[in-house]
């Protein structure tokens, strides 16, 4: 009505002017007062009335004209320093864009001062840096903080000249009589950075402060390691306060599984503390759990590292332990006591959150949010109790267990509090206003209850809501906790990481990829809630910022929520895996999410067919790949699956053939090849089968293959997809040498990806990885193994992939000894027929494959002769009804070598041995181990009749026996089918008696038996068979077998051999170099039941023995033996300085030994 008579300036006039009368009525109060009272003037003991009339008067001034204002009447008026800093709290409370402002204020009156030394300008700054920090780290930074960037470096404002820095030290030591000693501890402990030459100026100070703080009967000693000095809070005892820091270091501890380093530097930086209050605290007297908690865990953590004395801990293991004996009878009113003081603190917080809840429905009153959020980040503090909010002591990590999270009574209640406030807040909000137009009350929410001191707390809430009770949740509660985790993703680069603490390798996780893991898939329920809860963090992302560049929603959805939604809605609508057409475009269902019956099928729908959701979806990060469905495919449990098996194998087929198979790479499809889609399925399922994922056990139970509980109509599907790669034609099966077969070809990519070396956590990483191998082999065609025959006839299937694996991986993890398993044999064997099915000439196709098994695989034949009583009958069989004929001859051959080995041990006449020694050997090995030393014992006649080379390569297979019962410690309760037709268990003991039978074989024939410790890949001797019939470790370890049988040498003999004294130096360097690497720790100890083998386990006894052993048998050996040993002192001689320096002088009197010779004349 009058707008066309009146200014525009004059409102902000008369709001100016009531602004100036407010800050400049009763100005009584002096700076001394205000520096001793201000703890009582922050935004939340401030009377209503008083902030409700600064947030009017923010109404028409923007921020830059009320810190303008402000400056104008603290340089021209005398004010009331109550109202001004009341004012201060209220302006960064209420208007958050002021924050930065106040800051930069803050910074240019510190400059002004230190440049004309302007006193008024120093006490404003102070002040308002002071009364900003009362308002928590969200708002400005605590005053440590603030004073330690502002006077701690280089290039602060008193760095200039000493002039400044006499002025900040008077203006401090004018202050100490006023101070509130959490300031005075503040400036002790981060004190300002001095020259060293002007260092006198600050240690008066600090002389002056320490006195003043004497005078409060404050101890800096006594300070807690978690108090805050800006904190408006009283000093309270040294004893209460050790308490609270007990409390805080324990969940500190629970979050991090680490010493906090409050508590390492209190150790050490401030004993005094430490160990007259934080220990008597920490270690008070109780009944200990049988589970070890967290207090206990941190406890044997200090003990550990020898942070806690050993009295004090003796003394409190004792008291511990008649705790339970004698319990105080004021043990049950202090529990009640202290039930009540956290009740009252809850139910305020309780009340400040239903006030918030009333000023959600009016977005416009920001500055009323502001205000209500204050109030409940104050209670929030008093529920919490004292402890320091700084960010710069914020968590590096947050850790917590998926399996079993934990939170202590008062941690549940005060997440719980919060958690429902949100959600109704939610609701409250949505029914009034979309979510686009809300406001920023949930993101400001957020920022208050979720700061770092409380943030594990509600994360480990969130897992515990949403990955062990998310069906059980209702629809606001789904659609609350959707909105906060969207909330909390957008502050994922501010926040610390998630350590995902497992009974696995654990793994780090951002906040966003954190809650994305939290949704589990395997039943139909955690289905149902899944497509739930994504739905709602979807819409609700888009719907409150509709404008939004994609990047924002990136950083708010996590791509794993992305892809379990696209994952859930292929699974459970048919009608999803058609593209949507452009002219179905539908809208936001947010608000259909908020009726009270919502329709979350029909809500999901409609955001798939949403055109920026569509939109969304084409970026590479987000768009659901092959790999990524296989993964999430194999989580399902079939048994709880909502889809039945039909169903299910319908979908899977739909999925692979028609969806990801002819789908682009660039897209996360196949190109069309069914290798590559083969390839991925194999990469994914081994990946899976290492998972903690995959196994179903409990925290005492075994991780073991059979314990997996994935999808197993997965694996059904990739012998589909490999049969029919078999079965194809022969140009489609077949794959150039350089490719290889799919199967082999991932396995050698994942192998040279491990961890070479035969430390035990590489050893154990490569068994692992190859039992998967084996079960995916096994469980394929056996064709895969051997091969289809080649177009050219008679040329042999090609086994090179297989006889790879076997040599180089199968051989060292997955076999007895000198042999396979008995599965792999069978496969191997079930893969030779199918090649010869295949074949004109099926007995040519098997003689030619067992032909190549002898110079390119020899193990597959040892392994034939291992379980031949098992095997025979099989093959006999499918033979005879495959083909019509006698067995061919390599096959003839095997059973003709088993039953050589067992003529051997039997009466009456031995049948010849067939060739190749080696298998002969292996025949008569395996019925040795299975008889026993009794039996070669009493037929040692025909031992001493058969070839040298025979007897020499059944001495390597008893060596490896020998190995093998050192490795494997003998058990007597073994399967009666193992003692059958498969290796029996052989001890040390008996191990070393046959390899002595067979050495005195040997020796009695004069066969030299030292070329077994000198094998190499060289053609033309034993050496490529021998070395691929055990596995590496037992190869590595035959200096520990060849001392083993120190006291059955010859020494004699052996010392006329030139060749013994160089073996038998460089088999003791091999025993030291492996007893310093470890890799003689697991060797077991046989049963000393002889004293003749005292020692013969203990490698640090046999180490002795054999050095005794050489340092004798150095002068006794001939001239020729020395001639390379200083080649072979060069690479580890130094192992052993006095043999090397005893060799080498041997070697150097050895010329001259020929001048003392007796000359043959005849």
């Amino acid at each position: 009505m009058y707008g066309g008579t009146i200014s525009a300036d004059v409102p902000k006039r008369f709001f100016s002017h009531t602004l100036t009368q407010v800050l400049t009525h009763k100005p009584v109060l002096r700076v001394s007062d205000a520096v001793r009272m201000q703890r009582e003037w922050s935004f939340a003991k401030t009377h209503p009335l008083l902030t409700t009339l600064y947030r009017r008067l923010f109404a028409i001034l923007c921020p830059e004209e009320l810190l303008g204002h402000f400056q104008e009447v603290l340089e021209t008026h005398e004010v009331n320093w109550r109202h001004v800093l009341s004012c201060v709290s209220t302006l960064v409370i209420c208007l958050p864009e002021a924050q930065r402002l106040v800051k930069d204020w803050v910074a240019r009156l510190l400059a002004r001062a230190f440049e004309s030394c302007d006193l008024d300008s120093m006490v404003t700054a102070f002040l308002v840096a002071r009364q900003a920090a009362l308002e928590g780290p969200s708002v400005f930074p605590s005053y440590p903080e603030w004073f330690q960037a502002s006077f701690g470096n280089t290039r602060a404002f008193h760095s200039g000249s000493k002039k400044t820095l006499v002025f900040l030290f008077k203006f401090l030591s004018d202050l100490v009589p006023f101070e509130a000693p959490r300031y005075l501890q503040a400036h002790i402990l981060h004190p300002p950075l001095v020259p060293s030459k002007y260092r006198s100026l600050l240690m008066d100070y600090i002389a002056l402060a320490k006195t003043r703080l004497a005078d409060l009967k404050v101890s800096m000693e006594n300070m807690g390691l978690y108090e805050d000095p800006s904190s408006a809070r009283d000093i309270i005892e040294p004893d209460s306060q050790a308490q609270q820091d007990v409390e805080k270091a324990i969940t500190v501890f629970e979050h991090t599984g680490k010493i906090p380093v409050a508590v390492m530097e209190a150790s050490v930086f401030r004993r005094p503390y430490y160990v007259s209050h934080f220990l008597p605290a920490l270690l008070t007297p109780r009944v200990l759990p049988r589970t070890p908690d967290s207090r206990a865990a941190l406890i044997e953590s200090l003990r550990r590292a020898d942070k806690i004395p050993p009295s004090l801990y003796s003394t409190y293991c004792q008291a511990c332990s008649t705790a339970g004996e004698k319990k105080p009878e004021s043990a049950a009113p202090g529990r009640t006591a202290a039930a009540g003081c956290v009740e009252e603190p809850l139910g305020l917080l309780a009340a400040a959150l239903r006030e918030f809840r009333a000023a959600v429905t009016d977005p416009a009153q920001g500055d009323v949010l502001s205000a209500h959020l204050a109030l409940v980040s104050e209670r929030l503090s008093s529920v919490l109790g004292p402890g320091e909010e700084d960010s710069s002591l914020g968590l590096p990590r947050v850790q917590l267990s998926l399996r079993a999270p934990h939170l202590e009574q008062r941690e549940q209640e005060v997440a719980d509090l919060l958690l429902t406030s949100f959600c109704q807040n939610l609701m409250v909000a949505s029914s009034f206003t979309p979510a686009d137009r809300q406001g920023p009350w949930a993101a400001r929410f957020v920022t208050t209850v979720c700061g770092r001191r409380l943030l594990p707390v509600m994360l480990t809430r969130l897992c515990q809501l949403l990955r062990h009770q998310g069906p059980s949740l209702n629809a606001s509660h789904v659609l609350g906790l959707a909105a906060l985790v969207v909330h909390l993703s957008e502050s994922g680069s501010a926040l610390p990481d998630v350590h995902v603490a497992v009974p696995a390798p654990a793994e780090s996780l951002p906040v966003p990829e954190f809650f994305g893991s939290l949704l589990p898939l395997g039943t139909a329920e955690t289905s149902l809630f899944c497509l739930k809860f994504c739905t709602a963090a979807i819409s609700y992302s888009l719907c409150k910022s509709p404008s939004a560049s994609q990047d924002t929603w990136y950083s708010c959805l996590s791509p794993a929520l992305l892809k379990k939604f696209q994952f859930i809605l292929f699974r459970l609508f048919p009608e999803a895996r058609e593209p949507p057409s452009q002219e179905d475009a539908a809208g936001l269902p947010w608000r259909l999410l908020c009726l009270p019956a919502a329709d979350w099928q029909r809500a999901a729908l409609c955001l798939w067919k949403q055109r920026t959701f569509q939109e969304l979806l084409k970026e590479k990060e987000v768009h659901l790949t092959y790999r990524d469905w296989l993964r999430l495919e194999l989580e399902i449990q079939p048994e709880l699956d909502f889809l039945s098996d039909m169903e299910r194998w319908d979908f899977q087929q739909w999925a692979i053939r028609e969806h990801f198979l002819p789908a682009p790479s660039a897209a996360g499809g196949c190109d069309g090849e069914l290798r590559t889609a083969c390839s991925v399925l194999v990469d994914v399922l081994i990946d899976f089968r290492h998972s903690l994922r995959s196994y179903n056990c409990s925290e005492n139970s075994d991780l073991v293959l059979g314990s997996c509980t994935g999808n197993r109509d997965i694996f059904s599907r990739l012998q589909e997809m490999t049969a029919d790669l078999e079965q194809g034609p022969a140009a489609s099966r077949s794959c150039s040498p350089s490719q290889g077969h799919f199967l082999f070809r991932v396995f050698r990519t994942r192998l040279r990806a491990l961890a070479g070396g035969w430390d035990v956590a590489a050893r154990l990483q490569r068994q692992r990885e190859l039992l998967v191998y084996k079960w995916i082999l096994l469980g394929l065609p056996p064709s895969i193994v051997v091969g289809s025959p080649q177009a050219k006839q008679p040329a042999a299937p090609d086994c090179t992939e297989f006889f790879w694996l076997a040599n180089s991986e199968l051989r060292n993890f997955c076999s007895h000894g000198s042999a396979l398993t008995h599965d792999i044999t069978v496969h191997f064997f079930r893969g030779l027929f199918s090649a010869c099915s295949q074949s004109r000439n099926p007995a040519l196709t098997a003689d030619l494959i067992l032909s190549a098994c002898q110079t390119e695989c020899p193990i597959v034949l040892t392994s034939a002769l291992l379980w031949w009583p098992r095997l025979e009958p099989d093959l006999r069989g499918r033979w005879r009804s495959c083909f019509q004929g006698p067995l061919p001859r390599e096959l003839q051959r095997l059973g003709e070598a088993w039953q050589f080995g067992r003529s051997c041990l039997s009466a009456g006449s031995a049948c010849p041995p067939p060739g190749p020694a080696w298998l002969s050997a292996a025949a008569l090995h395996f019925a040795i181990q299975q008889a026993g030393k009794s039996s070669i014992r009493s037929e040692r006649e025909k031992l001493d009749c058969q070839r040298e080379e025979l007897l020499l390569v059944l001495f390597f297979f008893s060596l490896t026996g020998l190995l093998s019962s050192h490795l494997t410690p003998h058990s007597s309760h073994q399967p009666a089918s193992l003692l059958l037709c498969g290796p029996r268990a052989v001890d040390s003991l008996e191990a070393l008696d046959i390899c002595a039978e067979i050495l005195g074989c040997l020796e009695k024939r004069k066969v030299s038996w030292l070329v077994l410790f000198e094998l190499t890949e060289a053609e033309g001797g034993l050496g490529p068979v021998l070395l691929r019939l055990a596995p590496d470790p037992y190869i590595r370890l035959l200096p520990l077998a060849f001392y083993s049988l120190l006291s059955y040498f010859d020494e004699d003999a052996l010392l006329r051999e030139d060749a013994f004294l160089h073996v038998a130096v460089d088999m003791y360097l091999k025993l030291i170099g492996l007893f310093v690497a470890g890799e003689t720790s697991a060797v077991s100890a046989p049963a000393a039941r002889s004293q003749d083998l005292q020692g013969q386990g203990d490698p640090v006894g046999l180490i002795t023995k054999a050095r005794h052993f050489l340092l004798q048998s150095i002068p006794r050996c001939p001239q020729k033996s020395f001639s390379n040993m200083a080649e072979l002192l060069a690479t580890s001689g130094d192992c052993d300085p006095e043999l090397s320096a005893a060799l080498l002088s041997r070697q150097q009197v050895v010329p001259d030994a020929d001048l003392y010779q007796e000359p043959q004349l005849f």
